[in-house]
């Protein structure tokens, strides 16, 4: 009897102790008071997947230019007045960007995405090699036509809860316009746009789900324009009574390419020759150059100012010519807020990547094949990590330690030191591409983007309502702002008082492709998706490129085995 009693008591007594244990678990680690808010608020973004997947396919017909996006902000505008947001259009001076804002009191919370395209990056959806819809026409080749359809479809859902629930605060929506240029947002800062702003979750597209917080690691810069005038002269019969401003531009590039060798490491400084005169036997009497001078701090930004503008004093006393300048657009270093994309992150994990199928994987491949990507591996099936990677090296160069060597910039950087901001990349890309090709449009109004944009959005939306319903997120999040991101290094603006946005660039582009654009402008009330519109079979790839992925994949199964 005694050996029947002792398994049953040891039995009576593991699971008393395993509840009281469960108890103290509850007591020390309680439910998440917004959790079933959060749980409605994604199922009410999948079911807003349609108007996601239309915003997204319509802007990605538009393709237009930076401080050009006039259709993309009707379109917009007229869609969230419809919606109930109140709407402040041609903000700051620039006739495409505006503000949308719903609700009352606080806390102001600001959902933004670029709108604008790249030029000569026409191509049509789901094709995985060159054809474009428009030869020579401008194309969404980064994807910036996704990011605003998953901030409504986001902030819609929001929206019901909040007015079901009662719950207090603003959401505003604006649009990244010509952010290719960086353009814009420095120009909202400093008019103080974002002046009352609790917080802004910026969306960017990517080709996975993922946010980032501290020094981006990314570059700022700033981008001048600098204009050369001299005399015409008949280049044969009278050469020696001209003065030649195209000279003063190449001797000004000339001069910047010799000193390359000996600048940090960090910087990137690339240009352009928009005007170099007009005719060859005419010697130029103006001639313009535009650059962008980009490095990690303002400091070093300003350095690299400060030398060009004596590159050009330089030539145009080599050429007996005047000069002048223009600053077309700014953009700081990138500083993100720790606790808002901790929270986010938190969401993140529980959304998890999209799940792609067999279509989206081949064309993910076979585009991959056609750009010779290092890696032939379709789209990310993990999901990526918080903050910069844990193995991202250390350099030590010249006296100087560096994480980052510096890239690629992104005026949203001047939103991140105005207010505690994050960027929520979401994966509607493919990739290994690139960037800023024909290429990176192949995906952008297929399946891959749509499902990028609702993972995107239910991350988004979740991490609203834990703004919300949460006073420590947004009380933690000014806390880092100012006790660690603005402690030591405040921010000076790249634009002055007297500088004005550029928004005459890329009229005359745009001027010359509409016309053949709007042809192919995205129809929702007869198609349901622009594929069909289009007749594209999804998806579209070529026998070299389903050879390739054959080979590639017999190769895989052959080291398995192995």
């Amino acid at each position: 009897m005694k050996k029947m009693l002792l398994p049953l008591l040891w039995t009576v007594l593991s699971l008393t102790t395993a509840h009281a244990q469960s108890k103290r678990n509850a007591k020390s680690t309680p439910a998440d008071p917004a959790a079933k808010l959060k749980q409605e608020v994604a199922l009410s973004v999948e079911q807003n997947a349609k108007l996601g997947q239309e915003i997204n396919d319509m802007l990605f017909s538009f393709a237009e230019l930076g401080f050009q996006e006039e259709e993309t902000a009707k379109y917009l505008t007229t869609l969230l007045e419809k919606e109930g947001f109140t709407i402040q259009r041609g903000i700051a001076q620039m006739p495409t960007a505006w503000i949308a804002t719903w609700g009352s009191g606080k806390p102001i919370i600001a959902l933004g995405s670029d709108v604008d395209c790249i030029p000569k990056a026409s191509q049509k959806p789901g094709v995985a090699y060159h054809d474009p819809l428009v030869a020579g026409a401008p194309g969404h080749g980064e994807g910036h036509n996704s990011g605003q359809a998953l901030n409504i479809i986001s902030a819609l859902a929001v929206k019901k809860i909040m007015e079901r629930e009662k719950i207090s605060g603003t959401l505003m929506l604006w649009p990244g316009v010509a952010e290719e240029l960086v353009g814009a947002k420095a120009y909202f800062v400093r008019d103080g746009y974002f002046k009352d702003v609790d917080a802004c979750i910026f969306t960017h597209v990517a080709s996975n789900l993922s946010v980032g917080y501290g020094d981006a690691g990314n570059n700022g810069l700033i981008s001048v324009k600098f204009m050369f005038e001299g005399q015409a002269a008949h280049a044969a019969g009278a050469p020696w009574r001209g003065k030649s401003a195209l000279d003063a531009v190449e001797l000004m590039n000339v001069g910047w390419n010799f000193r390359r060798e000996h600048l940090e490491l960090t910087q990137r400084s690339h240009y352009v020759i928009p005007d170099g005169g007009d005719q060859p036997n005419v010697v130029p009497s103006k001639a313009s150059v535009w650059y962008y001078f980009r490095d990690r701090s303002y400091p070093k930004i300003k350095k690299l100012y400060d030398i060009g503008m004596k590159m050009a004093e330089g030539a145009s006393l080599m050429t007996d010519t005047k000069f002048t300048y223009e600053v077309l657009g700014s953009a700081w270093p990138g500083h993100f807020n720790q606790p808002i994309a901790e929270t986010l992150y938190e969401n993140i994990k529980k959304v998890g990547l999209p799940t792609w199928d067999d279509n989206d994987q081949l064309l993910a491949k076979a585009a991959q094949i056609e750009m010779e990507a290092s890696k032939i591996e379709g789209l990310d099936m993990k999901l990526d990590t918080i903050g910069l990677p844990a193995d991202m090296p250390v350099a030590s160069m010249g006296g100087q330690i560096m994480r980052s060597m510096g890239g690629g910039s992104d005026d949203i950087a001047d939103i991140s030191w105005a207010l505690p901001t994050v960027v929520l990349r979401y994966p509607s890309n493919i990739p290994n591409l690139p960037g800023h090709h024909w290429s990176n449009a192949i995906s952008m109004a297929t399946p891959i983007a749509h499902k990028g944009i609702v993972a995107g959005a239910k991350a988004e939306a979740m991490t609203l309502i834990d703004m919300l319903t949460k006073p420590e997120v947004l009380k933690k999040a000014w806390a880092y702002y100012r006790d660690e991101q603005t402690k030591e290094l405040q921010y000076t603006p790249l634009v002055g008082p007297k500088d004005f946005p550029a928004t005459y660039l890329n009229k005359e582009i745009m001027a010359e492709f509409k016309p053949s654009l709007e042809k192919y402008y995205y129809e929702p009330g007869k198609y349901k998706t622009y594929l069909e519109q289009l007749g594209i079979t999804y998806p579209t790839v070529n026998d070299t490129q389903r050879a390739k992925i054959k080979e590639l994949e017999a190769k895989k199964l052959e080291a398995k085995g192995k």
